[in-house]
């Protein structure tokens, strides 16, 4: 009876070590070494310019960051209220570790391919063979990777620490990374119910924050290394009991986004990443139950109804704002190149993120022609909500920023119409045609690049952000003009018409 365990384990490690062994053989078989040869070298090639050319803007800001005077060059001139530098940090690098388990818990993190799902899964043998070597590598590569970015965050944010310091609180964080990777593998393994399973990770994640940017040192650094150890040791033997319908699913994901993020869509990564996302189905029933006569009134009340019961809670869009206010009000100030950065990127995501009904209707643009209505009003309608939201988004934005003492109240009006284009900007986005990879790349002096294809991604982007030049310039400057007010306005407007009017690729003009 105590064989058959043992056999079966046998087994799994046979099949396992026969298909990895022919997949070799099979890639050998048809790789030369004249193009192993290339690939490495232009890999090798790549990297140190990349390197090279983040070492030398992560020692630049290093410099302008110490050449400011405190308090002298934010946007706000006398803060009220100040966050400590050091507290700032921890909440950073907090967020950054809760993500880590979200988009872990997302994608697996235990999880099996397509091919490995159709022919492993139906065997009778243990799993556990099948998934825990890809496990153990995606936690590798997420410490180390977790480990290279975090060190020019530390050297942007501690000027006074030593370099060794900068080496123990990287090499902490990556062990960190690893480990909170490992709390997602737990999630995934049920362990633990109700309360548990939120606040044992959420107590894990606030101290190793705390301890990544208050004390690195040489024991934070083995705590780190060690603290994965023991989680992997906790994980191995229960990784075979992950059901089968898990493991498709986390693979699934994985690949689409794997797939995606290869093509440079983000669109379908945003997609794969919120395919398992739960809606509110009852939300707006008695609205969407009302009768009307127009369908351009029905369309737009479907609208409406699918973007509450796809955007539940506005909690993401409140964490930007929130992180957008925080980068003003840190301690020291930052620069006001890097606070309207801070402005800038979370206008833009916050605005990516309301256009979930525009990205899937794009999923299949012929509805859009059953509705008896031009496509116009289509896209009109589409880009209703998200305007909407995005007008009290920048309007509340500008309601902190005002009592912060930043400008005058015509800060509101004027970031509530940047809120219009904005909107309309998501849903550009929303709607970008696939990348076009049949495209040439234009021969730079930094080698070939994929211009066609940048452009495909910028789609949306660039009218967001041209909305927010207004509002930007009126932050730089400190004072609202009234010719400012009406370029914004008529900014936003033109924008919200050229997303209305521009039908994307696949798309037609009826």
């Amino acid at each position: 009876m105590g064989a058959a365990p043992a056999q079966e384990v046998s087994s799994a490690v046979d099949v396992v070590r026969f298909t990895r062994r022919s997949s070799r053989r099979y890639n050998r078989a048809r790789t030369s070494f004249g193009d192993l040869f290339i690939d490495v070298y232009t890999s090798v090639l790549a990297l140190a310019c990349a390197a090279a050319l983040a070492v030398s803007f992560v020692l630049t800001l290093r410099g302008e960051f110490l050449d400011r005077e405190p308090g002298a060059s934010g946007i706000i001139p006398n803060p009220v209220l100040v966050i400590p530098d050091q507290a700032l940090w921890v909440l950073l690098t907090f967020a950054v570790l809760a993500v880590v388990v979200l988009l872990g818990r997302r994608l697996g993190p235990i999880a099996l391919g397509g091919p490995e799902s159709a022919w492993w899964l139906p065997l009778p043998v243990d799993r556990r063979p099948m998934v825990w070597r890809p496990f153990l590598k995606r936690t590798v590569a997420v410490g180390i990777g977790s480990a290279v970015l975090y060190l020019p965050f530390s050297v942007l944010t501690e000027l006074d620490r030593p370099l060794a310091e900068h080496g123990f609180a990287a090499a902490t964080f990556g062990g960190l990374a690893a480990a909170a990777l490992g709390v997602a593998a737990l999630l995934q393994l049920k362990a633990g119910s109700g309360m548990l399973r939120v606040l044992v990770p959420a107590v894990f994640l606030a101290g190793s924050a705390g301890v990544v940017v208050l004390a690195p040192s040489v024991w934070t650094s083995v705590l780190g290394l060690v603290l994965p150890v023991l989680l992997l040791r906790v994980i191995s033997p229960l990784a075979g009991t992950v059901p089968g319908a898990e493991l498709m699913r986390a693979g699934g994901v994985s690949g689409h986004v794997g797939a995606s993020i290869f093509l440079m869509n983000s669109n379908e990564v945003l997609r794969a990443l919120s395919g398992g996302a739960r809606s509110a189905h009852g939300r707006g029933a008695r609205f969407y139950a009302r009768p009307t006569r127009r369908p351009f009134v029905a369309l737009l009340r479907a609208d409406v109804v699918a973007f509450l019961r796809l955007h539940r809670t506005p909690t993401t869009a409140l964490a930007w704002l929130a992180a957008c206010v925080a980068v003003m009000l840190v301690d020291g100030g930052l620069p006001v190149f890097a606070q309207l950065a801070a402005v800038v990127v979370a206008g833009c995501a916050t605005a990516s993120g309301f256009g979930a009904v525009a990205r899937r209707t794009a999923l299949v643009p012929e509805l859009g022609g059953l509705v008896p209505v031009s496509q116009t009003l289509v896209r009109s309608s589409r880009a209703v909500m998200p305007a909407v939201v995005m007008v009290a988004w920048m309007a509340l934005l500008g309601a902190v920023l005002v009592v912060l003492g930043v400008v005058g109240p015509l800060l509101i009006p004027l970031a509530a119409l940047a809120g219009v284009g904005m909107g309309a900007g998501s849903v550009r986005g929303a709607t970008r045609p696939p990348t076009d990879w049949t495209a040439p790349p234009v021969e730079t002096p930094f080698g070939p690049v994929p211009r066609a294809q940048f452009a495909s991604s910028l789609r949306g982007v660039d009218v967001t952000v041209l909305s927010m030049i207004p509002v930007l310039l009126t932050l730089y400057l400190g004072a609202v003009f009234l010719p400012v007010l009406l370029v914004q306005a008529v900014v936003s407007g033109v924008v919200f018409l050229v997303v209305a009017m521009t039908a994307s690729e696949g798309q037609g003009n009826a």
